[in-house]
C-alpha cells in the first residue's frame, strides 16, 4: 500500500509500505476518508525529524501522516469480535496503557505511562490501510459519509469538545478566534447549539465561508480591533464565551479581553505562549479559562450522533476532496490557510 509521510520543512512523500496485519486485540481499517488537520503544519513545516518536533520522540523508519481516520474494519485480530468486520468506524487515535484512570475513562491521550499518535508516532490514515487497536473504533452513524466521520475525528471533534466544556447554549454571544477547521466546526456546532457567532480571522475566504456556517458577524483584525468590535456588539459588555483556536499569543489574550465579566474562555490552539495581566485580565473580571485537548472516545461518539440528529450540514465544511497522489498539491493549498477542510478519499 501506500501512504503519506511528513519530511519536514514543507515536504512530503506518497510511500511504499506493506499492507499492516491485526494482531491480538486489533483490527485493520481500510480507508474510506482521512483528514487533514491544521496541527499537520506542526510535522509538514518542522525542521528536522517531524515527530521530534513535537516532542513525542522518533521512530525507527518513516511514519503514515493523517490522525483523522475514518473507514470500514477490514480485518480483526485474535480476540476480537468477527462480527466488525464491515462496520463503519471512525479512530480515536490515541493509545495508551489501557489501564489507568485516563484510558479507562476514554481519554488514553493523558496517560501518563505514554502514548501512541496516530498518524504522528504510529502509522496513521493517509494510506489504503491502517492498523490500530480496537478500542480505538468509535461507530460512524450511518448518517453521515466518511468524510465528515474523518471531520469528526480530530478537528471537529475538538471543537465540540470545547463547546462542551464551556457549556455553551443560546443564552450567549460566541466569539471564535480564527477559523481553520476548527474554528469553522465550532462556529458551525456553536450556532447549532443556538448561541450568536462572532468570527475572528485574517483571511476573507475564511471570513466567508463562517458566514455561510452561521456567523452572525465577522471581524478581520487586520481591518479593526477585535476586542474593540466585539465589546461594540454586545453593547459594551463582550461576549459570554470565547475560543481560540489560532495558538497565536496575540489571538489568546484577545479571546480573554474580549470576554465578558464572567465569561467563559477556551485556548484550543496548540503551541505558542500568552501573556496576560492576571488581575486585570482574569482574577477581577471573574473570567473561567478552560484548557481543551480534543476529546474522549466517548466525546467523539457524543459528536457525532449531535451532528447526525440535529441533521448539522457538516459537509459544507468540507471545501476539498483529494486522492492522494495529490498529497503534495493538498498540503501546498492547506497551507495557505485559506480554506476548509481538505480529506482524502478513498
Amino acid at each position: 500500500m501506500r501512504g503519506v509521510v511528513f519530511l519536514g520543512n514543507r515536504k512530503l512523500e506518497v510511500q511504499e509500505f506493506p499492507d499492516p496485519v491485526a494482531g491480538p486485540g486489533e483490527v485493520v481499517l481500510a480507508m474510506k476518508a482521512s483528514g487533514m488537520c491544521g496541527s499537520d503544519f506542526h510535522a509538514y513545516r518542522a525542521a528536522g525529524n517531524p515527530a521530534a518536533s513535537l516532542g513525542l520522540g522518533g521512530g525507527s523508519g518513516p511514519v503514515i501522516a493523517g490522525h483523522e481516520p475514518c473507514g470500514v474494519v477490514h480485518s480483526v485480530g485474535a480476540g476480537v469480535d468477527p462480527g466488525l468486520v464491515g462496520q463503519r468506524v471512525m479512530n480515536h487515535h490515541y493509545k495508551g496503557c489501557g489501564r489507568c484512570k485516563h484510558c479507562r475513562g476514554g481519554w488514553s491521550q493523558l496517560c501518563r505511562k505514554g502514548i501512541t499518535v496516530y498518524g504522528v508516532t504510529g502509522h496513521g490514515g493517509h494510506a489504503n490501510f491502517m492498523k490500530a487497536p480496537a478500542f480505538t473504533c468509535v461507530p460512524l452513524p450511518d448518517a453521515l459519509s466518511f468524510e465528515e466521520g474523518a471531520a469528526v475525528s480530530c478537528g471537529t471533534g475538538t471543537a465540540y469538545g470545547a463547546l462542551r466544556r464551556l457549556d455553551v447554549s443560546g443564552r450567549d454571544t460566541l466569539a471564535v478566534f480564527g477559523q481553520g477547521p476548527v474554528g469553522l466546526s465550532a462556529t458551525l456546532l456553536g450556532r447549532a447549539l443556538g448561541a450568536r457567532i462572532i468570527a475572528v480571522d485574517i483571511s476573507p475566504e475564511r471570513l466567508k465561508l463562517a458566514r455561510e456556517l452561521g456567523a452572525e458577524h465577522t471581524i478581520n483584525p487586520r481591518e479593526k480591533d477585535p476586542v474593540s468590535a466585539i465589546h461594540d456588539l454586545t453593547d459594551g459588555d463582550g461576549a459570554e464565551c470565547t475560543m481560540d483556536c489560532t495558538g497565536q499569543p496575540e489571538a489568546r489574550a484577545q479571546a480573554v479581553r474580549s470576554a465578558d465579566t464572567w465569561g467563559r474562555v477556551a485556548f484550543v490552539g496548540e503551541g505558542n505562549n500568552v501573556t496576560l495581566d492576571v488581575s486585570k485580565d482574569l482574577l477581577r473580571r471573574q473570567i473561567t479559562l478552560h484548557a481543551s485537548w480534543t476529546f474522549s472516545n466517548t466525546g467523539q461518539e457524543e459528536c457525532a450522533r449531535f451532528i447526525a440528529d440535529r441533521k448539522v450540514t457538516l459537509g459544507t465544511l468540507l471545501t476539498h476532496r483529494w486522492r492522494l497522489d495529490q498529497a503534495e498539491e493538498a498540503y501546498r493549498l492547506f497551507d495557505t490557510q485559506t480554506t476548509g477542510k481538505g480529506v482524502f478519499v478513498f
